[in-house]
């Protein structure tokens, strides 16, 4: 039976086993909106057929607890990103609650990593503002999907690839 296990912000990070990263916009205390990421998890557990467990890796912190510098979360998400198998990059555009420009750097990184796929719903609040990441998708080769579901199994396909 596969499993998967959820390891959230600066928890320490597995050295072992197929991981994916959830990248992309994170709500912000000012302007709260619903997390997209329980379901992002919810949709990989429920679609991952692996013989070993998946771990999911959210940079967002366990009940709320923020980090204690803002150099501690970055740091622990560059490292995240880097040890992922695949980065799920999810960007539902609201430049009112969910503008993603710390997204939108971390896509310019990881593009050309062979281990990035795009998720850009159509009909998100700026979808106009997702064209250059896009366009840089397809410059490299990464792929895009339009719907939260479809990119899971997109990021699955790419884990199911490479992963020994």
């Amino acid at each position: 039976m596969s499993t998967t296990r959820l390891v959230m912000a600066r928890e320490p990070l597995p050295t072992e086993g197929p991981s994916v990263f959830l990248a992309g916009p994170t709500p912000d205390k000012r302007t709260p909106v619903p997390s997209w990421r329980p379901e992002a998890a919810r949709l990989l557990a429920e679609q991952w057929t692996g013989k070993q467990p998946l771990t999911i890796l959210s940079p967002e912190s366990r009940n709320g607890v923020r980090a204690d510098r803002y150099e501690t979360q970055v740091d622990w998400e560059t490292d995240a990103r880097a040890a992922a198998t695949a980065v799920l990059f999810w960007i539902p555009r609201d430049v009112a609650t969910m503008p993603g420009f710390t997204t939108n750097v971390e896509f310019g990184l990881d593009a050309g990593s062979g281990r990035a796929v795009l998720g850009c719903p159509p009909h998100c609040p700026n979808p106009e503002r997702n064209r250059y990441l896009i366009y840089v998708a397809r410059r490299h080769d990464v792929p895009i999907r339009y719907t939260l579901q479809d990119t899971a199994a997109a990021a699955l396909e790419l884990i199911a690839r490479t992963a020994p």
